[in-house]
């Protein structure tokens, strides 16, 4: 029907998406997308759990089912997410216009943000606590002669066969003096104040990150992506010159070929590499739709992989180097003292540092490296979430500064209930439950919309216009058939092998495990909630809302002149014509 003349006087939908997706800026230049980028992708689990996967599952054998993950599914999910983000200029919300019936996915991703802002801002305030302790003029980790210690405490060069109950100084330090650590979730205890101000401390350097959007964040990588591998490298040299250090770098790389016969080593393997590189999220495509339009997305994210591939292995040297100087020092084997995760970062490397010389520079040093592998995924996360809100809710955009202030605000106020004596039972539980299973889910619903309802040719198409080449078969096969294939197989497995959960050998209750799960079912259960919510709205009957909904609603690009030469180039395919507002809302809403 034709616009009235009062009607041409106001903007139409689509125009003013077009000119709030305008305001939303670009990267300053493209080092700062891919720094950003780099910083996102490579965190903490680089350093404290890849090193362990990969000896606990077959040494240098173990770079054989990860590197094909890498290939088969890593680097293509991750140049999807790139692409769309690029092409659309939209958050992690507003890419679901593809069809609108899975919007409720977006809404998922922004409450696992969520989760992972807070649980994951406690992690890396643990660092910013012993850098405090770093400084003393003798580590409080070295021995046994602190108040905090118990009668079992026990240096690790006096530990034989015959010793029943012991534990190491670095361990009581950390949980009896960092963490005062209760003896179950079920005793939650009182404020550990001298955590809460380390996590005050981490969100107020987190807020000055994100204050001014991209323009800060992307400044702030050129210090945070970059330094933590001069503080690698230190470390690097330090670690491979000190006695033991070739014994611990065997036990790494060692292949053990027998294990790949193991589906767990490839299960192992698969979920590394999606953890590892961090499709799903909204990070990817949020920092990539600040991207201008033509950029060269394939080299930027293939780049971005590589460079996490190598940072593993490099941290792997770094960290078992320092474990075999641990082995030699103490009389026990390698696989003895090798830990992963919190005990690794703040148990087991401490250890080995204390019996170094001058252990305050090599401690401090290691936590600062610590730091900023973690802050950048925090920041960028927190980015995301508030592009999302803003993109969706444009009022909200002249009060920025504002909203992002709120979300900090009230991410620092959910997560300091960690900073109790029970703090660490709660940050494991969310760990373990809130994101790993939602984050496959949404992933396989991205590949589902993109290459499936939206269409693969589709997809090609906007790929070619905006790029100029289009994908060859590598990319078609990798998208459509062999990146499904692998996150069914990872969503699979994780079920499969999921374990029962403890922490420091302290099992859950199940009221605790049950807290857990509805973690996870909170974030997923949006994506059925909105198609159920759909079907309510239908304007005529359930199957034809249903495929209107499923259609494409309003996919251009964000700059005038680019979505005109974009609608030229798809007349000129004979493309079909994507929905417009007013046809989403259904015949009732375009005959008004």
């Amino acid at each position: 029907m034709k616009r009235t003349e009062a009607e041409k006087i106001q903007p139409t939908a689509k125009e003013k998406r077009i000119k709030r997706d305008a305001q939303r800026g670009y990267w300053a230049s493209k080092t700062e997308f891919v720094l950003t980028l780099i910083g996102y992708a490579i965190g903490i689990g680089n350093v404290w759990r890849f090193p362990y996967l990969c000896y606990r599952s077959g040494g240098g054998a173990f770079l054989v089912p990860y590197t094909l993950m890498v290939i088969l599914c890593g680097i293509p999910l991750f140049y999807m997410e790139v692409l769309i983000g690029q092409f659309s200029s939209t958050g992690c919300t507003s890419m679901f216009r593809l069809a609108p019936l899975l919007k409720g996915t977006g809404i998922c991703m922004m409450i696992v943000n969520m989760y992972c802002v807070c649980y994951y801002s406690v992690i890396i305030s643990y660092p910013i606590r012993m850098l405090y302790y770093s400084c003393w003029k003798t580590v409080p980790w070295i021995n046994c002669e602190q108040s905090w210690n118990s009668k079992n405490c026990t240096k690790i060069e006096g530990v034989n066969n015959t010793t029943d109950k012991f534990v190491t100084p670095a361990d009581e330090f950390f949980h009896l003096e960092v963490l005062r650590i209760s003896s179950s979730i079920a005793e939650l205890g009182t404020i550990v104040w001298e955590q809460l101000i380390c996590l005050l401390i981490t969100w107020i350097i987190i807020f000055a990150c994100v204050v001014r959007g991209i323009k800060s964040v992307g400044k702030v990588a050129y210090f945070t992506a970059p330094f933590p591998y001069v503080l690698l490298t230190i470390l690097f040299v330090r670690g491979v010159t000190l006695p033991g250090a070739a014994t611990g770098i065997k036990f790494f790389f060692y292949p053990e070929w027998h294990r790949l016969l193991d589906l767990r080593v490839w299960s192992d393997a698969a979920v590394q590499m999606f953890f590892g590189l961090g499709p799903g999220w909204g990070g990817i495509i949020n920092m990539a739709s600040f991207n201008r339009f033509h950029n060269n997305a394939k080299f930027d994210s293939i780049l971005v992989v590589m460079i996490n591939v190598f940072t593993s292995i490099y941290a792997g040297i770094v960290v078992f180097s320092v474990l075999g100087f641990l082995s030699k020092m103490s009389g026990k084997s390698v696989s003895t003292v090798a830990t992963s995760g919190a005990g690794l970062a703040f148990v087991t490397y401490p250890e080995a540092i204390a019996k170094m010389p001058i252990p305050q520079l090599w401690a401090f040093l290691f936590f600062i490296m610590l730091f900023l592998l973690g802050i950048d995924s925090v920041f960028v996360q927190l980015e995301a979430i508030t592009t999302s809100i803003l993109d969706e809710i444009q009022v909200l955009r002249k009060y920025k500064l504002t909203l992002t202030t709120a979300l900090c605000i009230f991410s620092f106020g959910c997560s300091s209930i960690m900073c109790t004596n029970a703090g660490m039972y709660i940050l494991q539980l969310f760990d373990w439950y809130s994101s790993a299973l939602s984050i496959i889910v949404i992933c396989l619903v991205e590949i589902i919309m993109i290459m499936y309802i939206y269409g693969i040719d589709n997809f090609l198409t906007d790929v070619e216009f905006m790029l100029g080449k289009r994908p060859n078969l590598f990319w078609r096969i990798s998208w459509k058939y062999i990146t499904p294939i692998v996150l069914i197989f990872i969503l699979l497995t994780s079920i499969i092998f999921l374990r029962e959960i403890t922490y420091n050998g302290v099992k859950y209750p199940k009221w605790a495990v049950a807290l857990g799960w509805l973690s996870f079912v909170s974030s997923i259960i949006w994506i059925p909630l909105y198609i159920f919510f759909i079907m309510i709205l239908k304007r005529n009957t359930l199957c034809s809302s249903l495929k209107r909904r499923m259609r494409p609603l309003d996919w251009t690009p964000a700059d005038p002149q680019d979505r005109e030469e974009y609608e030229a180039f798809r007349r000129q395919r004979r493309a079909p014509k994507f929905m417009t507002e007013s046809e989403a809302e259904g015949p009732a809403t375009a005959e008004k």
